[in-house]
Formats: C-alpha cells, structure tokens, sequence
C-alpha cells in the first residue's frame, strides 16, 4: 500500500509540474481575478488528471491478464514511452523562451469559480498528453505486478493529492510566485524536475521486474 502511495505521488508530481500553456493561463487569471477561481481552475485542472488516471488504472487490470505473456517486453515499452517525454519536455524547455500571450489578457470581470473549473477541466482534458503518460505508466506497472483494488484506489488518490496541491501552490503563488514560474527561468527549471521524475519513473518501470 505505501508502495502504491508513493508510486503515485511520484507519478501525479512528474504530470502536473511542467508549467505549460494551461499552468500560465492559471496564474494569470488567478492574479487577475481571486485565488478562489484560481483554486477551482487547479481543481479542474486536476479532475481531468484523476479521470485520465482511473480510466488507465481500471484499463490496465482489465487487459493485464491478457497482456502477461508479454510482460517484458511491455515494461520496456512502456520505459521507452516515458523516456521519450522525459527527453521531449526538457528540449521543449531548452527551446522555449517567456510567451506569454496577449489572448491570456482576455476580460476575466466575470470569472466564476464554477466557470474556471469548466474551463480549465476541458482545457487539460482536451490534452492527450496525460493519457499516453498515465496508459504507459499504469501498464508498465501491470506487467511487473497485480495490484489489488485497494492499491489501485491508493495509488490514484496519491495521484489526485500530488496533482492537486501543485495545481494549488500555482494558484495560490498568484502574481508573486507566478512572476517567476512562467518566466523562461522558472518554466525551464520545473520541466527540467519534471523530465528528471518520468526518467526516474521509467529507469524503476525497465529495472523492476
């Protein structure tokens, strides 16, 4: 159980602190407006990560059985997938520099909370990029071990906390905090902590057998 815990602590903090487009547009808004529409874009934001995990986790015990003679191979497979989006988030780092948009300027007078968890729920469920992460993870797993319901529900819950409270140390930073993650320093060192999170999840996923 606290294996699964801390499996999925590790997991939840290598998808959520990249600061990428969405995590910008969060701070923004957030020091634009109130750190309750900022709470509730973070839990949107959130909601579509815990989705995108259950359906990968419950996906996963569903076709484990059927996958187990190819276990091995699977396992690398899934170390070589989150390998290649280690390596792609920290080139992205090392090439993007501070843009942010005009667009993100847009009248937020009328922000709502219920409006921001709309919005920032789509925004992060129209991403594919949690679906492949948490599909190799979560498969990656399966072939090295069979988790039982409980560990299962552990494991996303520590998923859902880490997501969560980063999401919320984003909001809550506001205009202060926010100055420096969305600058190129500050996104450059948070991809950098994220690639090196999924490397270490993919070394454990190929070495675990």
């Amino acid at each position: 159980m606290i294996d699964s815990i801390l499996s999925g602590l590790w997991a939840g903090y290598g998808l959520a602190v990249p600061v990428g487009a969405v995590a910008v547009l969060m701070i923004n808004m957030t020091a634009r407006t109130s750190f309750r529409n900022g709470a509730a874009a973070a839990i949107g934001a959130t909601t579509a990560d815990a989705l995108y995990a259950v359906v990968a986790v419950v996906g996963g015990s569903a076709v484990a059985s059927a996958l187990a003679p190819i276990s091995t191979p699977l396992r690398w497979a899934a170390a070589v997938i989150l390998i290649g989006m280690a390596v792609r988030i920290a080139l992205q780092a090392m090439r993007t520099r501070a843009d942010v948009s005009e667009e993100t300027q847009s009248n937020d007078s009328d922000m709502r909370p219920f409006r921001a968890f709309l919005i920032f729920l789509g925004l992060t469920a129209l991403n594919p990029w949690p679906a492949i992460y948490f599909v190799a993870l979560v498969l990656g797993r399966q072939s090295q071990v069979s988790q039982t319901p409980w560990q299962a529900c552990a494991y996303v819950a520590a998923i859902v906390l880490a997501s969560v409270s980063w999401q919320l140390v984003l909001a809550g930073g506001g205009a202060v905090l926010g100055r420096f993650l969305t600058s190129h320093h500050g996104r450059f060192i948070t991809a950098i902590c994220s690639s090196l999170l999924i490397a270490g999840l993919a070394v454990s996923v190929a070495v675990t057998g």
